[in-house]
């Protein structure tokens, strides 16, 4: 095997590690008993404080700010995070790990319509077949329009998961500065962790029990923390592309993990629904495959 072709075998390696990673994340809204403004503001304090020591004691990043502008747009991120963050956990707890996962998976058709109108681009056709393959997925998934069904309601908080990750991404991308990725993923946690002390001393909910906080550790230090490092530096070997099709098996990770350990086993229409969307998403990474020309 020649250099390049490790180099290559490597990235694709860790990506698949930290979608592996992302996808068993999900399944901690049913290990842990807090509230979801408790499972976020713990995922993002660890996860952050974990950032820091990998940026200052093993990777030697810097995680200075260039400017002001910089931490503002910083805040915004994490407090996009933060929302996205609870939503999913919310769309877990209230229905079950694949509804939540498959109703965040939806992300795409939220970017097909806000990504031309943010940067004036041509709206492309494989976007748009993108785009009606998910909300057909969506329609299966969600099985009426009364928000009394556990499954309605989490799948609203779902896809409003997967609305604000689109946004987040949209943000990510108008705000792009040469700041290290991981540096960027530090600053988001951080801010996001920030954003919820108010709302936690305010709405009075019980705190996390010592088991919970040892797997809200785990949660932010392996789950978050590893996951991005390893999506970043996965990233720097192998196209954006490639990740982006191997990110479509996060929720099919996820559901496998909640049938595995949690006995969790969705309905023909919700397996309909992921399958569409799923399959929408993993395609258009397909088609816009550029092969490797190096």
């Amino acid at each position: 095997m020649t250099t390049t072709s490790l180099h290559h075998a490597r990235g694709l390696i860790l990506i698949h590690i930290a979608v592996f990673l992302f996808g068993f994340a999900g399944l901690f809204g049913k290990f842990l008993d807090c509230t979801p403004l408790w499972i976020v503001l713990g995922r993002t304090v660890f996860a952050s404080l974990a950032l820091m020591i990998y940026a200052k004691l093993f990777s030697g990043i810097s995680l200075k700010v260039a400017t002001s502008k910089d931490l503002g747009f910083f805040a915004l991120q994490g407090t996009l995070l933060a929302i996205h963050w609870l939503s999913f956990f919310a769309a877990i707890q209230i229905s079950s790990v694949a509804v939540g996962l498959i109703t965040f998976s939806c992300f795409p058709l939220f970017v097909t319509f806000m990504e031309p109108l943010f940067f004036k681009e041509p709206f492309k056709k494989v976007d748009l077949m993108t785009a009606v393959a998910v909300f057909a997925g969506i329609i299966l998934v969600v099985p009426d329009m009364n928000l009394s069904n556990q499954v309605t309601l989490g799948s609203v908080y779902g896809i409003f998961s997967g609305f604000t990750f689109a946004v987040l991404g949209l943000v990510n991308r108008r705000n792009a500065r040469h700041c290290h990725p991981v540096s960027a993923a530090f600053y988001q946690n951080l801010f996001a962790a920030f954003s919820l002390i108010m709302p936690t001393l305010v709405i009075r909910t019980p705190p996390p029990s010592s088991q919970d906080i040892l797997l809200l550790i785990f949660l932010g230090v392996v789950f978050t923390a590893l996951a991005h490092a390893c999506f970043i530096t996965g990233l720097t070997r192998i196209r954006v592309q490639t990740a982006s099709v191997i990110a479509g098996m996060e929720p099919v990770y996820g559901i496998l993990f909640a049938r595995i350990l949690l006995g969790e086993i969705p309905d023909f229409s919700t397996l309909a629904g992921g399958v569409l969307i799923i399959g929408a998403v993993v395609s258009a990474g397909l088609l816009v495959f550029e092969p490797n020309t190096n």
